[in-house]
């Protein structure tokens, strides 16, 4: 188990917000947080004693949160779930791979294959044929019982936390990508990217076998022993978590005051106090609320890896702790 990016930054905000922070020491993972008063709360990476269980279950379960977003007139992207196979035999349900791949030709090529329950981008694929789908999918089914078949949304990917009713950060997510050198190939400028990632303390590991980047290269015509000409930019992955190698670009002083309302309305409505927003926005969030789709929500946002992307970053993400640390006493 990794030691969380959270841990030292806890213990060394706890006196400027009146806390007391205890470490479990052997994973550095997991700590309790004593009050003023004497209340005890807990963490657990980035899991706070901020929301309620009911809530944070619903936000984990993607298919679940999308049922209420919906039924609150949130506008989510459309798709339906389905199971691997082992766990449709167990409920005896039919919709498993073959009815997946089934709605996805009717949905239309490309969509989006993604698990249900896990984060990070972990497993996420956009695909385009009949065999790119059944990898995906048939990988995702060793890591999660359902799975979910979506329509691709085309726009720019943004992330807004809440915490209280405010706004704490907001940031734009780029896909992994690697710029040419006119020397290097594809396989070097990777490589290159992950020693970068090393040095400044980022803990994203890039997957160099993962298949979801062989497709995509494929689709632009090149392999990982392709030299990219100096300067052009090459994207590997659909998917734009930090997670999977992507990087941000802060908003947070940007955002229109119509989506901050947005924002805070939506986490209130989900029963939560402190959420990160995942919406795929057709224009920016610096104009007024108009093209938007919710991707997901998510009641333990990962920054970690945002708050290594820079300096500035990493500010942000230390006074987002403070005010979480803060926020537990309430």
């Amino acid at each position: 188990m990794k030691r969380a990016f959270a841990t030292p930054i806890l213990a060394r905000l706890a006196s400027l917000a009146g806390v007391k922070v205890k470490v479990e020491p052997h994973y550095g993972y997991a700590g309790q947080i004593t009050l003023p008063d004497g209340r005890k709360r807990y963490f657990r990476g980035t899991n706070f004693d901020l929301n309620g269980l009911g809530a944070s279950e619903i936000a984990k379960d993607k298919d679940y949160a999308n049922f209420f977003l919906a039924e609150m007139g949130y506008p989510i992207i459309e798709g339906r779930a389905f199971f691997s196979p082992e766990w449709a035999q167990t409920i005896r349900s039919r919709l498993s791979l073959h009815a997946a791949y089934a709605y996805a030709k009717r949905l239309g090529f490309p969509v989006v294959v993604k698990p249900n329950s896990l984060s990070q981008g972990s497993g996420v694929a956009k695909v385009y044929n009949r065999k790119e789908f059944f990898q995906a999918a048939r990988a995702i089914c060793k890591k999660d019982r359902v799975f979910l078949v979506q329509r691709v949304a085309l726009g720019r990917d943004y992330r807004v936390v809440v915490l209280d009713g405010e706004v704490i950060s907001a940031y734009e997510r780029l896909p992994l990508q690697v710029v040419g050198d006119g020397r290097s190939t594809i396989s070097r400028l990777l490589r290159q990217k992950q020693e970068q990632f090393e040095r400044s303390g980022r803990d994203t590991a890039i997957k160099q076998a993962d298949f979801r980047i062989t497709s995509h290269l494929k689709r632009q015509g090149m392999t990982r022993r392709s030299v990219p000409a100096k300067g052009q930019v090459v994207t590997l992955l659909d998917n734009r978590n930090l997670s999977s190698g992507g990087d941000a670009v802060d908003v947070t002083q940007k955002i229109h005051p119509t989506f901050r309302q947005l924002c805070v309305r939506l986490v209130s409505d989900m029963g939560l106090r402190y959420c990160g927003v995942d919406f795929m926005v057709e224009w920016s969030l610096e104009q007024p609320v108009g093209g938007y789709r919710v991707i997901e929500v998510n009641a333990a946002p990962g920054i970690d890896n945002y708050a290594n992307v820079g300096a500035k970053q990493r500010r942000i993400v230390e006074s987002m702790y403070l005010k979480i640390l803060k926020a537990l006493a309430k």
